[in-house]
């Protein structure tokens, strides 16, 4: 099993910064993907930002240019720097990751808890 645990949401106000993070812990030999979601009252989860183990990036339309994904390898640990936040970004979010166990296993994907972001004046 992995667990994901993530940290760093909160209130902030419109044009603020908040930076999330995710760690992924237990039965791990590697991870492909791992990214971020969020999933607002009444709407679909959808993706926020992916990030592959050699660095290649993905971004929904709507954060290209004020979030900014990383990730650290070695900590099994992802990132998401979040500036310019606007009241649309409210959400929870979810971290995802998809995980091999053990050598010649297919991934799996596993999800976090989720933390609140919330944005409001």
């Amino acid at each position: 099993q992995v667990q994901l645990v993530e940290s760093g949401g909160g209130l902030v106000q419109p044009g603020g910064s908040l930076r999330l993070s995710c760690t992924a812990s237990g039965s791990i030999f590697s991870i492909y993907v791992m990214g971020w979601y969020r999933q607002a009252p009444g709407k679909q989860r959808e993706l926020v930002a992916a990030i592959t183990g050699g660095g290649t990036t993905n971004y929904a339309e709507s954060v290209k240019g004020r979030f900014t994904i990383s990730r650290d390898n070695a900590k099994n640990t992802v990132y998401l720097q979040m500036n310019s936040l606007k009241f649309e970004d409210t959400a929870v979010y979810y971290c995802n990751a998809y995980v091999v166990h053990k050598l010649g296993d297919n991934p799996q994907g596993s999800w976090g808890q989720g933390t609140q972001v919330t944005v409001s004046s």
